[in-house]
């Protein structure tokens, strides 16, 4: 069959390079893709919002399946308009997407069905806001209630953290519209899991879980970014943990969704919070996770397609879904400065020496092809993702491989996976 991944970032490459391994698939398109990615999919230059350039791209090439990787299209209902032409498509619904692009809607479902999570208020307004900072506990957690890139969730120690934050989000308007409302909230101590699953509805069955390291430098220091690495599995998500979630969390979101009228067809990413009082929902995500899914889809010994499909056609309990006995690690090379201010547009060397590598997996993030070389072209500029029997073994072989890669500005932090 032909399949089309829509995004062009590490989380697709990582997808592309799963779906390679396929025995299904005969071709890959990638809209927009990067300059990695090329070397897996023909990569067509459409944007990803661009909805009818995409329904027409998959009609005229014959294309099977279509997957969605990225959070904007899905919020602005892509599933929508592909199905309204007939086409198949995985990905929740615009309806079901508001699980990701509203971030107080989430809270208010998680409370009407008593799923653990945080205490919160929702604001609209930046008065009541700023009244409400006065006296809440510190530290606390801003976030902007609609999508910002991962960038828009604030954590501030004190009240002039608070509310700097609070005017940047509603004022400045740094996120634009996803600051027209905002959510406070209790600030939670603990262990950050990601656990990826896949959904058709009403059956759900989680990924390998994976941790991932948010801020921009060592230590869990400076802005919050995208993601700067990650490894899989955790060794702090438990049995325990696993058979707490399953009853709280995971079935009791999906039935959520389908009893509020919005059948959630796709991934649901759950960022939990392991605490003292025992794991809580920080946030969901409705696709696959960034870049958490550089170690995840890695270790996947299933076919993605046969997944995919069952998720579509409402039959994922007929599936098993089967992991790798292993672990890996994801570093990302970012360009110096990020996710402030970075420059662009220079040349990568080492792409060559790290293909070669056994078990190592070069995701293109931010790359694009500029008089015949792979030059720099975002903030995440590559994932060096590495496959071991243990995470210090994947850790210590994905770092030897970032030492073959160079372009000026090259930075990552040194610690992830330092557990």
């Amino acid at each position: 069959m032909k399949v089309l991944v829509v995004g062009g970032g590490g989380r697709e490459h990582a997808i592309c390079e799963c779906l390679s391994r396929s025995k299904r698939v005969k071709k890959i398109y990638a809209a927009p893709g990067n300059a990695g990615i090329a070397s897996l999919a023909e990569c067509v230059d459409i944007s990803v919002m661009d909805f009818e350039g995409l329904i027409d791209l998959v009609k005229k090439e014959g294309i099977d399946l279509s997957i969605i990787g990225m959070d904007d299209p899905l919020c602005a209902g892509i599933v929508d308009a592909f199905e309204a032409e007939g086409l198949r498509v995985f990905g929740p619904r615009k309806a079901a997407a508001i699980l990701e692009g509203s971030k107080a809607f989430s809270k208010e479902l998680m409370k009407k069905y008593s799923i653990p999570t945080a205490e919160y208020e929702c604001f609209d307004n930046y008065e009541k806001a700023a009244a409400y900072l006065e006296s809440c506990k510190y530290p606390t957690v801003i976030k902007a209630d609609g999508l910002a890139l991962g960038k828009g969730v604030y954590i501030c120690k004190d009240k002039k953290e608070a509310m700097e934050a609070l005017k940047e989000i509603m004022v400045d308007k740094k996120h634009s519209t996803a600051g027209d409302k905002i959510v406070i909230e209790e600030f939670m101590e603990g262990r950050e899991v990601s656990v990826l699953s896949f959904v058709d509805g009403k059956t759900i069955k989680i990924m390998s879980s994976a941790q991932d390291h948010k801020r921009a430098y060592d230590n869990n220091e400076g802005p919050n970014t995208g993601g700067m690495g990650t490894f899989s599995p955790s060794p702090f998500y438990t049995e325990e943990v696993d058979e707490f979630c399953k009853k709280h969390i995971y079935q009791k979101t999906v039935d959520a969704m389908r009893e509020s009228g919005r059948e959630f067809k796709g991934i649901i990413f759950f960022g939990l919070m392991l605490t003292k009082d025992g794991p809580k929902v920080l946030e969901y995500n409705a696709r696959f996770g960034d870049p958490e899914t550089q170690v995840v889809l890695p270790r996947l010994r299933s076919d993605l397609v046969d997944i995919v499909e069952a998720c579509i056609d409402g039959k994922l309990e007929n599936v098993d879904i089967e992991f790798e006995d292993n672990a890996a690690v994801c570093v990302v090379l970012a360009s110096k400065g990020y996710p402030v201010v970075y420059e662009k547009g220079f040349v990568i060397e080492g792409l060559d020496a790290i293909s070669k590598e056994e078990d190592v997996y070069c995701f293109h993030a931010g790359t694009k092809f500029k008089d015949g070389k792979i030059v720099t072209n975002g903030g995440r500029v590559l994932g060096i993702s590495a496959k071991a029997k243990s995470i210090k073994e994947a850790r210590e072989k994905a770092y030897k491989s970032t030492e073959l890669i160079g372009f000026e500005n090259k930075y990552m932090r040194t610690d992830i996976a330092d557990i």
